[in-house]
């Protein structure tokens, strides 16, 4: 990308450190900010209307939250990629962003030269990923396997399996974010696509199919 200009969005909650980021980088070589989003809803229209190279992406944002944010964008357009931005980088936040879409992940303590470097990575189909990700992917994709349970009917992915079997223990929306520690945007998502998999139509459908799939137990089921 040697004497090229990436055309940057900006997308975090906090506006302190919105603006922070935005001036580090109208400061940086080869970057120009084309424009700056307060929650992954306004991140996917800007998107739409100026078309980045690159959405420089928090995660976890009110409305719809970044992952979330990630998946629209990549869906809708692809020619856009997505550095995440993040304080954090446990499994829970860097994996549902990478399966996402994102190219890059990166946690704010980066400085202005790796900021640059994953930006330039991604433009150039590579991953733009920090150290400490690319560990922990490593110690991933190392670690001994764990015992491989049952598949799941219909080509359900294993979050979707657990947001089933939690609709079935009765569970709404907000407590299976919570319990799955995920956005309520991100149950939804997965709620539409087991719903579409599986052929549902409404949660009582959802909850027979629960239990006749194995992935839950009627109530009053002794289990020994």
């Amino acid at each position: 990308m040697t004497g090229e200009v990436a055309r940057v969005v900006v997308a975090d909650d906090q506006a302190v450190v919105r603006e922070g980021i935005v001036m580090l980088l109208g400061l940086l070589p080869g970057i120009e900010v084309v424009g700056s989003a307060k929650d992954g809803a306004e991140a996917v229209a800007l998107v739409a209307e100026l078309a980045p190279d690159v959405v420089l992406m928090d995660l976890r944002m009110p409305r719809v939250d970044g992952v979330e944010a990630t998946r629209r964008i990549r869906e809708e357009h692809p020619a856009t990629q997505v550095v995440v931005l993040t304080t954090y980088a446990d499994d829970d936040s860097l994996f549902p962003a990478l399966r996402a879409g994102a190219r890059g992940y990166l946690t704010k303590d980066a400085d202005g030269d790796e900021i640059v470097r994953a930006i330039q990575e991604v433009v150039a189909g590579r991953a733009g990923l920090s150290p400490v990700v690319q560990r922990r992917l490593l110690e991933q994709v190392t670690a001994e396997p764990a015992p491989s349970g049952p598949r799941l009917p219909d080509g359900l992915t294993a979050c979707e399996g657990e947001v089933l079997t939690l609709i079935a223990e009765g569970l709404g929306n907000a407590d299976i974010a919570g319990r799955l520690g995920i956005s309520t945007a991100t149950v939804k998502t997965h709620i539409n696509n087991l719903f579409a998999k599986a052929g549902l139509h409404d949660r009582a459908q959802a909850v027979r199919y629960a239990y006749r799939e194995g992935l839950a137990q009627p109530p009053g089921t002794n289990v020994t």
